[in-house]
């Protein structure tokens, strides 16, 4: 049985686009998945279409994962992801399902993508009008126009080589890791993102620009694989755009799906452990104590969580305890969700306001794990786009800032108001002056919540960094390299965070997973045998 319904209107899908309930056969096999965020959703879409009975359990009270959605005094909260790129991957959720995401879902195009704000005041407009970027690169550095266009040549390579040839194949055999080394070479994946960027600009501001989009899924541009340029690519030819109502939409709509499809969600359901017999996941057991049968599990949990914590020692030989713990792993994130009375017209959708240092700053947060007093900020104002996510007149705001992970030895709960503090009096000094008046919802979330309420090892907002050797065959398979029947989707599996890459990830386990028909002949087949 569902647990969540919710009661405003924002969640109601027209009835006529609903189709008539149907499910799988009575003797399918049963796939139990871990967890409801986009990675979990897509992926049971996905099984139930191939024929298995799929039940999602979900810890938190409501689905969606990091794209959680908050709601205080009339303004609606995405938690988490609000940058939505690809929508073909959602479309395609919606075809297996026999509907159409448009019916469900309306997404608006943004331009521009995003503000850039730099120290000094200046910004640039990123967006994906190539005449407009080209204007926005001479007005900064009138000598970089050619090494932009080169650039962006290159992360088109990087996209067709890493995108599109390789984001949905499961890495399952160093056979597959040789059969990509041709593609990673000719991308010269060794570099980091910013030396490829560097290699073609001189300026540090369109440095920062043309980088800054690693730390979208949790890498830092001075250390993860150029192959990530692809995201400037993708964002330029698919654009950048918004689910009218909130990223919750679309979890809501991939749940009507999922239950249209058969398929079940309980919510309030926390998994404790993944049984184990003789070196196969036999289904899982509830913090309550309730076991639920599987032919396989899928776990949409952070992996390190899901190996060191979910799977005890002795089924462990690859992701042994100090395998997980001895990996990089990515940033964490604070994240204040607040409201405010009146509006800010001259905010765009998504801004990005940089700190007084770019380099140093990714130092402290990465490799030294210190909490600077400076930041960076990620501003989202959704009522730029959506007057539904806030009452008439009002503005709808949350700030992030990438801070390191819980390594930092960071008492959040002490720290965490004067944290708050000073984002506040960098907004009101730059882009929200007086704005503190006028608050009238707030919110935080820290990297102790990322630890606590959504199970992120070490509170890592991103799982292992998407360091070259953290990345396709070298992060964890998307089927278990440990359990057989035990298999990865999300955000730290391949290929790795951000939306794109969660609802790949449910593409890849496409290809490690039989249909159910096959799976039952498969089975029936080994019965005989023994």
């Amino acid at each position: 049985m569902n647990a969540f319904r919710t009661p405003e209107d924002m969640w109601e899908l027209p009835p006529a686009t609903r189709p008539a309930p149907s499910g799988p056969l009575p003797d399918a096999p049963h796939a139990v998945v871990i967890g409801s965020g986009f990675g979990g959703l897509a992926s049971a879409v996905r099984l139930a279409a191939k024929g298995w009975r799929v039940t999602v359990l979900e810890k938190l009270d409501a689905p969606g994962g990091r794209a959680y959605v908050h709601h205080q005094n009339g303004h609606v909260f995405d938690a988490g992801p609000t940058i939505i790129t690809v929508p073909f991957l959602f479309e395609e959720l919606w075809a297996l399902a026999g509907r159409k995401l448009s019916d469900d879902i309306e997404l608006r195009a943004l331009d521009p993508f995003y503000r850039i704000r730099f120290d000094d005041g200046d910004e640039f407009n990123y967006s994906g009008d190539p005449d407009k970027m080209r204007a926005e690169v001479r007005r900064i550095s009138p000598g970089d126009s050619a090494g932009y266009e080169r650039f962006m040549a290159e992360a088109d390579h990087c996209y067709r080589l890493g995108f599109e040839a390789l984001g949905d194949k499961a890495f399952d055999t160093v056979g597959d890791l040789i059969k990509a080394s041709p593609a990673i070479f000719r991308m010269r994946g060794w570099r980091s993102l910013h030396a490829m960027v560097a290699a073609h600009l001189k300026h540090p501001k369109l440095r920062m620009a043309m980088s800054l989009q690693s730390l979208l899924i949790g890498g830092n541009p001075f250390s993860v694989t150029c192959i990530y340029s692809l995201i400037n690519a993708l964002e330029r030819k698919y654009g950048v755009h918004w689910a009218v109502g909130g990223t919750g939409r679309l979890v809501q709509g991939l749940v009507s799906l999922l239950e249209g499809q058969g398929g079940v969600l309980r919510c309030n359901a926390e998994v404790q452990r993944i049984e184990v017999d003789q070196g196969v996941a036999t289904g899982v057991t509830l913090a309550s104590g309730e076991r639920i049968a599987a032919d396989i599990v899928v776990s949409n949990a952070d992996t390190a969580w899901t190996y060191r914590n979910l799977i005890e020692a002795k089924h462990r030989r690859h992701w042994t305890d100090r395998k997980v713990e001895n990996g990089r792993y990515s940033m964490s994130l604070f994240v204040w969700y607040f409201g405010t009375s009146c509006q800010y017209t001259d905010v765009p959708h998504h801004m990005m306001l940089l700190g007084p240092r770019y380099k140093e700053l990714l130092k402290d947060i990465f490799s030294r794990h210190k909490l600077s007093d400076d930041f960076s900020l990620y501003l989202h104002r959704p009522t730029a786009s959506d007057a539904s996510m806030a009452p008439a007149g009002h503005d709808t705001f949350y700030a992030l800032a990438p801070v390191p992970h819980l390594d930092s030895g960071t008492d959040w709960a002490t720290r965490a108001e004067s944290f708050r503090q000073a984002i506040a009096e960098v907004l009101d000094r730059t882009v929200l002056p007086g704005f503190e008046q006028h608050v009238t919802a707030s919110l935080l979330t820290t990297p102790q919540d990322f630890h606590d309420r959504l199970l992120s090892f070490k509170g890592a907002a991103f799982g292992l960094e998407p360091l070259l050797l953290q990345s396709a065959w070298f992060r964890p398979h998307n089927r278990s390299e440990d359990v057989d029947g035990l298999f990865m989707v999300g955000a730290s599996t391949h290929p790795g965070a951000g939306v794109p890459g969660v609802l790949m990830s449910a593409k890849a386990l496409d290809s490690v997973v039989p249909s159910a028909t096959t799976w039952r002949q498969q089975h029936a087949r080994k019965h005989v045998s023994r």
